[in-house]
């Protein structure tokens, strides 16, 4: 049965697709557009008069007077505006800072503005209109929906309110949303990731849910323990469960495990979002990437990974990209961040548009004997040797051993199978061949006897939920690793394998 808001979704789906393809359409133009907007916008912040705004008038200009920072390099403009000054990074005082936890200075504040909020919100909501117009598909509407996110408890600090993203982002939900909202407040409050996700149980079990989202590993606790609970797939007991949201991570290492867990099949669409801004949406079922948001806000560079280290890396814009090249993506934003490295690495899958895959994290690769492999790569690897020997894994992370008590160094893998392979020999060999294809300096080392093959350790069940929670980072928006260059992960989850 079609409710009002089913009805009213086909037409509004219609006219927000027509307004993404004027501008997706229009990429150059587009861009340029939102480059003088940010320069213009942000000429007399302490920012703008250090590196002489009124002196930019084009790309090459913002280029020789802003490098690029990470967020280390931003933070004394950053630590100013935490202590309540006006008028640093962008004009007046942050909306909101998003708390993430950073590896190198403790918290980090990342500052939200009331001109950068909607587009937080709004992206989410396109995504799932692009859906409706493509696939026609209302139903979903009328039921009850999920997002597991962090707490919406928002702590104030010199006049501005700091939260996690997503608890930031649960303050917006639109009211013709609430009631078909899950969970409650009381439950998103709760900090105990485990309590949390047990009280959402409770509290979801016999609720007629439509659509779940939410980062795949934790979504991924979230079905098990509904199954455990009606020792049922997650599709019986939600039999009207049609659409899965995602994002935070590539989700072909779980597609399998997904696929067990729910017992059907149920369309998904893929989201880029950050702390730093909502980057990305998947607008097609039927294409591979997700659309760039080049009318967001935010003015994009991007630096091939490769020569990311290099002495002075060229600077490219959205003009000069190539498909299926590893770059760093680069972001100025009306949230005041300037030549901003925010940590990812993507691939363009499409330039008319523009759609992309998120590759990695540029700090997270292994190039211990100068291999350079990325996360693409191993989950590909992965992926490839799963479906090759019909089994499911939890979870994986790969870390060099380059120092080995006998013989030559290696990667070593470990993984949790949700289903081990019958023979493991068979599938090291298969994974490693398929790691070598896809990159030939790993190859090379293979073939060089500068490292030998893969060595896999089999990681006992939820012992990676054991890793993230003996560092504080289970649940909410925090991800594993897929791949280190320090033994750091390696030796703690060998020390909890001894343990438990």
């Amino acid at each position: 049965m079609s409710t009002l808001k089913s009805l009213l979704a086909k037409p509004f789906a219609k006219y927000i697709v027509s307004k993404t393809q004027q501008w997706s359409n229009n990429p150059l133009k587009t861009q340029e557009k939102v480059f003088k907007s940010l320069i213009k916008s942000a000429v007399n912040t302490k920012f703008g008069t250090d590196h002489h705004f009124e002196d930019i008038h084009n790309f090459e200009d913002f280029a020789n007077r802003v490098p690029v920072r990470d967020y280390e390099d931003l933070k004394p403009y950053i630590d100013k505006a935490v202590a309540g000054s006006q008028d640093i990074l962008w004009k007046g005082k942050p909306k909101y800072f998003a708390k993430t936890s950073g590896t190198t200075s403790g918290a980090k504040y990342i500052p939200i503005t009331k001109d950068s909020m909607p587009f937080h919100i709004n992206a989410a909501r396109d995504a799932i209109l692009h859906y409706v117009n493509e696939t026609g598909n209302t139903r979903f509407i009328n039921g009850k929906m999920i997002f597991l996110q962090g707490s919406p408890i928002l702590e104030t600090k010199n006049g501005i309110q700091l939260g996690r993203l997503s608890g930031i982002v649960a303050h917006y939900v639109p009211k013709y949303l609430q009631k078909n909202r899950l969970p409650s407040l009381k439950t998103n409050c709760i900090e105990d990731w485990e309590m949390k996700v047990s009280a959402i149980v409770d509290e979801t079990i016999n609720e007629n849910m439509t659509v779940i989202s939410g980062i795949p590993s934790w979504i991924q606790m979230y079905f098990e323990k509904l199954i455990e609970r009606q020792q049922k797939p997650v599709g019986e007991i939600f039999k009207n469960f049609e659409l899965f949201i995602f994002g935070g991570v590539n989700f072909e290492p779980y597609k399998a495990k997904f696929q067990k867990l729910i017992g059907r099949n149920v369309d998904s669409i893929e989201l880029f979002p950050a702390s730093e801004g909502f980057f990305a949406y998947q607008d097609k079922q039927s294409e591979k990437g997700m659309l760039l948001l080049l009318n967001s806000g935010i003015f994009y560079e991007f630096i091939k990974a490769d020569e990311f280290y290099s002495e002075a890396p060229k600077r490219l814009t959205i003009s000069e990209v190539e498909l299926n090249v590893n770059y760093v993506m680069i972001i100025s934003s009306n949230a005041g961040l300037w030549a901003y490295n925010v940590g990812d690495t993507i691939q363009f899958t499409s330039l008319k548009p523009y759609r992309i895959i998120v590759s990695g994290r540029i700090k997270h690769f292994i190039s211990a004997f100068g291999e350079h492999v990325i996360g693409k790569e191993v989950e590909q690897a992965i992926q490839e040797a799963s479906e090759r020997h019909n089994v499911q894994i939890s979870e994986f992370t790969v870390a060099p051993q380059i120092n080995p008590d006998v013989g030559l160094p290696y990667h070593e893998w470990f993984v949790e199978f949700e289903k081990t392979p019958s023979n493991i020999d068979v599938f090291i060999t298969d994974l490693d061949h398929s790691l070598q294809e896809q990159n030939s300096y790993y190859k090379d080392l293979i073939v060089g006897k500068v490292l030998t093959k893969l060595k896999l350790t089999i990681i006992k069940r939820n012992g990676f939920q054991d890793y993230m929670k003996s560092v504080g980072k289970l649940g909410g928006q925090n991800k594993l690793p897929r791949l280190s260059n320090d033994r750091n992960i390696a030796d703690a989850l060998y020390r909890l394998q001894l343990t438990k």
